[in-house]
């Protein structure tokens, strides 16, 4: 079942209670599994092609990150041993195994925590129009892919499906969830980023940004959500970057950029992807993890 596509779930009786982007979100007690299929969102539109072993690739290294940075951060993983999962699991056990994840409820703060280490793709844009990155001045003269005296946590709304998330200030952060809720996210945002900067540099990989999502489980902010995958990061090979271009990555921006070149509006319906564009992801997916955890998957 590993090498199996997996678009969709539909595993009945569980019941089904969020259909995200890229993951399908099941009620189990007072539990959540959550599915990682193999859909490509871009530009907040879901692909029609699915990337081969993608699902597998997002769960198993939020998992290793999830127990990298425990002593930053809790989050919400009980287990992702599908021989552990309640009993209603077990019939699924082929399809889940290697890309699921038992996890406790959340009460999700309603921002994208978002970190730039470097100054690229939207925030090179932002900079060139305004000389700032989501109302943060910068000094003049830096060049595309240039990496940032230090991070800089620029929050955005969370979008549903086929909408576009939207850059939004500290203060409006502040108006939000408060003066102490804002820091803690700010910090803990920054504080990850940079754990997982200095790790992947040791790993040869760039880390230019990356975003994570945060919530409450008992009273305590917790780390949920995806944690420094592809899908929610930007990596580049260290040994092919440089300052002044947009460097080759290890990401789902491979995508992006196809998709910049086709005649495409960024709104639903998305163009279906070639074969070889298809196979290429999977593969820079992979590469990726076997470079950052040292095995294949």
């Amino acid at each position: 079942m590993r090498d199996k596509v997996v678009r969709e779930t539909d595993l009945k009786p569980l019941v089904l209670v969020g259909r995200g982007k890229v993951r399908d979100v099941y009620q189990i007690g007072d539990k959540l599994l959550i599915v990682s299929t193999d859909r490509l969102s871009a530009f907040d539109v879901v692909l029609p092609d699915p990337i081969p072993r993608k699902g597998e690739v997002l769960t198993n290294l939020s998992l290793f990150w999830m127990n990298q940075t425990r002593h930053i951060v809790p989050n919400h993983l009980v287990t992702a041993d599908v021989s552990a999962y309640p009993e209603e699991c077990r019939a699924f056990a082929d399809l889940l195994d290697g890309r699921s994840m038992l996890v406790r409820k959340a009460r999700v703060f309603p921002i994208e925590c978002v970190a730039r280490g470097y100054i690229i793709g939207s925030g090179w844009k932002d900079y060139q129009r305004t000389g700032k990155i989501c109302g943060l001045p910068l000094p003049g003269g830096l060049k595309q892919a240039e990496k940032l005296s230090e991070p800089l946590f620029t929050p955005s709304t969370k979008a549903e499906a086929g909408a576009h998330d939207e850059n939004i200030s500290f203060d409006r952060v502040v108006d939000l969830l408060g003066n102490e809720t804002a820091k803690w996210l700010r910090d803990t945002t920054l504080e990850l980023y940079l754990y997982g900067e200095r790790y992947a540099e040791s790993r040869g990989i760039i880390i230019a940004d990356t975003k994570f999502e945060f919530g409450v489980i008992d009273g305590i902010p917790s780390l949920v959500d995806e944690i420094l995958t592809p899908d929610s990061s930007r990596f580049w090979p260290m040994d092919q970057y440089r300052i002044g271009l947009s460097p080759p990555s290890l990401d789902k921006q491979f995508v992006r950029d196809y998709l910049e070149s086709v005649d495409w509006d960024k709104k639903p319906p998305a163009p279906t992807l070639p074969a070889g564009i298809v196979s290429k992801t999977g593969e820079k997916y992979l590469e990726l993890y076997r470079r950052l955890v040292g095995r294949d998957l």
